[in-house]
C-alpha cells in the first residue's frame, strides 16, 4: 500500500499541470514546493514600491496562452483571464518606422517594406492551423508520431535551421532584425540549429493566439492551476524543501519540476549510478540580467508602435542583436546588449498605482555573471526613449546571482533551464526518445529541462503525466486532455 498515487516536487507551471493531469485521471495527488507561494518562476511581487506589482521572471505568454493543454484545463474558472495589447510586439529602429509583430500577418508584412511578401510567404502554409502545430512542436520529437505528419515537416525544414540562415530570405534590416529579435528569446546565437523554429513560433503565436499578459500578473497563471487542483481533490503543501525521497510519504510515482541535478540528489539509490550521473553533468547557458521599474508614466518611446506594443526588442539590427547573443554565450558582456522588454501596465492599469506604470527589462549575459549591466541597459532604452531616466521612480536589479537564489532551477541564473544551443533545445536533459521517464520506473522528470524547454505551458508536466499514466497507472488519459487527434 502506498500513501498517495502520486507526489510531485516543485509547483511550478510544470509541476502543477502534471500534478492536474493526474487528478483529472481520478489519482491522488500532492505537490510540494520550497516557496511560500507556487509558480516557480511564474511569479508577481512587489519588487520596487507599493502598489507597483512585478513579474521577477516571465511577463508576457503567447505559449501560455497557446499551449494546447492549458487551453483545455478551464483556467478561466479559476481566476485567469487574458489581456491583449493592442500590438503583441514592436522592434523599432533609431531612424525610420518599427518593425512590427501584429495580430494578423498582413498587419506585419505591411512594417517589413520591401520584405512583407516574404514574411507572408513564411507564415502562409501555417494560417490557422495552431492547435496542431503547436501539439507536435511542444513535446519530445522523438516519443510519439506528429498528428498533422505534413504539416509538422513542413516547419521542420524551415525550423530546424540557423536564424541567421532565415533572415537571409530577407533583403531589409527590418525583416532580418525582427527574425533576429524573435530567435533571441533563446539563450542561443543565431547561428544555432533551430533557432528558426522559435522564431516561426512565436510569429504564429502572435497571429493565431497573441502575445497577451495575464491581468494582474504572471502569479494568475500558476494560482489558478493550484485552485483547479485542489478543485480535484489534489493537495499543495508550499514552504516545505524536499532533500530526499525518505522525508516524503510512499508514493506510486514521483514527479520532478527541479533542475535535473536536484532530481538525481533527491532520488538518490534510486537511480543508477550513470544516469544520475548525466543529470549531475547537465549543461546550463547564459543568464539574464533583469530591472523592475517603477516609473512616473508610460515609456517615452520615439516609435509610435512602441508605445502600443505589449513587448518591445531594443537591438536593433541583426548584426547587433547576434553580437549581444554570442557574447553571452562566449562569456563576456554584451556591447550593447539586446533587450526584451515588457510593459504590461499601460494595458493593465491594476498594475501600477493610477498615473504610473511598471517597466520589464532583461538581456542576455554570461552564466553567473557578476557585473553590472544597468549602465549599458539604460543607455540603449534611452536610445529608443530619450527622457527615460528622469521617469524613474525606484528600480530593482536582478543579477544572475539573485536569479538563481530566487528559484533554484535557474542554476547561475539561466532562466531556458539548460542550454537551448544545438540540439539541446529538445534533447534534453538526455537524448533519450522519451525523455520524462528514468530508469526507475517510478520516477518522472517534468521541469523545463525536459522537451519543449522553457515557457510558461504547461507541456514538460503534462508529458510527464502522460507518460506515467500509461506505465504505470495504466489508467487512459482523460479523452479532454488527449491531444492525440487533430
Amino acid at each position: 500500500m502506498t500513501d498517495l498515487d502520486a507526489i510531485v516536487v516543485g509547483a511550478g507551471p510544470n509541476g502543477l499541470t502534471a500534478a492536474v493531469t493526474l487528478a483529472r485521471a481520478g489519482l491522488s495527488v500532492r505537490v510540494y514546493e520550497g516557496a511560500e507561494t507556487v509558480g516557480g518562476s511564474a511569479r508577481t511581487a512587489e519588487l520596487t514600491l507599493p502598489g507597483f506589482r512585478h513579474d521577477p521572471c516571465s511577463a508576457v505568454h503567447p505559449l501560455g496562452a497557446g499551449s494546447p493543454v492549458l487551453r483545455r484545463l478551464g483556467l478561466e474558472h479559476f481566476g485567469l483571464s487574458w489581456i491583449h495589447p493592442e500590438l503583441p510586439m514592436a522592434h523599432p529602429f533609431p531612424d525610420g518606422p518599427a518593425a512590427v509583430l501584429a495580430r494578423t500577418a498582413g498587419q506585419t508584412a505591411d512594417s517589413l517594406g520591401r520584405d512583407g511578401a516574404t514574411y507572408r510567404r513564411l507564415v502562409e502554409p501555417f494560417a490557422g492551423s495552431w492547435e496542431d502545430l503547436a501539439a507536435d512542436v511542444l513535446r519530445a520529437p522523438l516519443a510519439s508520431w506528429p498528428r498533422r505528419p505534413l504539416l509538422y515537416g513542413r516547419f521542420g525544414l524551415l525550423g530546424g535551421l540557423p536564424a541567421a540562415v532565415l533572415a537571409r530570405a530577407f533583403s531589409g534590416q527590418r525583416g532580418r532584425g525582427l527574425v533576429a529579435g524573435l530567435a533571441g528569446h533563446a539563450t542561443a546565437p543565431l547561428t544555432s540549429p533551430m533557432t528558426s523554429g522559435v522564431t516561426l513560433t512565436f510569429a504564429l503565436a502572435a497571429h493565431e493566439v497573441g502575445w497577451p499578459i495575464p491581468s494582474r500578473g504572471t502569479q494568475a497563471i500558476p494560482n489558478a492551476l493550484a485552485a483547479l487542483l485542489i478543485s480535484l481533490g489534489g493537495q499543495v503543501q508550499t514552504g516545505h524543501w524536499v532533500s530526499s525521497l525518505g522525508e516524503l510519504p510512499s508514493a506510486r510515482a514521483y514527479f520532478f519540476d527541479t533542475d535535473p541535478a536536484d532530481a538525481a540528489a533527491i532520488a538518490g539509490s534510486r537511480l543508477p549510478w550513470w544516469y544520475a550521473s548525466l543529470l549531475h553533468r547537465y549543461q546550463h547557458g547564459p543568464a539574464v540580467f533583469k530591472i523592475d521599474y517603477a516609473l512616473s508614466g508610460p515609456v517615452p518611446w520615439k516609435s509610435p508602435e512602441a508605445r502600443r506594443a505589449g513587448t518591445v526588442h531594443l537591438g536593433p539590427t541583426m548584426a547587433e542583436i547576434g553580437a549581444a547573443l554570442r557574447s553571452a554565450q562566449r562569456g563576456t558582456e554584451p556591447r550593447p546588449p539586446f533587450l526584451i522588454t515588457a510593459q504590461p501596465s499601460l494595458f493593465d492599469p491594476g498594475r501600477a498605482p493610477a498615473g504610473s506604470h511598471v517597466f520589464w527589462v532583461y538581456a542576455q549575459v554570461p552564466k553567473g555573471w557578476g557585473g553590472d549591466l544597468t549602465p549599458a541597459i539604460e543607455r540603449q532604452i534611452e536610445r529608443f526613449a530619450p527622457g527615460f531616466r528622469d521617469l524613474v521612480l525606484a528600480r530593482t536589479v536582478t543579477g544572475p546571482a539573485s536569479i538563481a537564489a530566487g528559484n533554484p532551477n535557474n542554476v547561475g541564473g539561466d532562466i531556458a533551464g539548460g542550454r537551448c544551443d544545438g540540439l539541446r533545445l529538445v534533447l534534453r536533459p538526455v537524448p533519450w526518445p522519451v525523455p520524462y521517464a528514468t530508469p526507475d520506473p517510478a520516477i518522472y522528470l517534468c521541469s523545463s529541462a525536459t522537451p519543449p524547454g522553457p515557457g510558461v505551458h504547461g507541456m514538460c508536466g503534462y508529458h510527464a503525466a502522460r507518460t506515467a499514466l500509461r506505465r504505470v497507472f495504466r489508467v487512459p488519459l482523460p479523452a479532454e486532455l488527449s491531444l492525440d487527434e487533430p
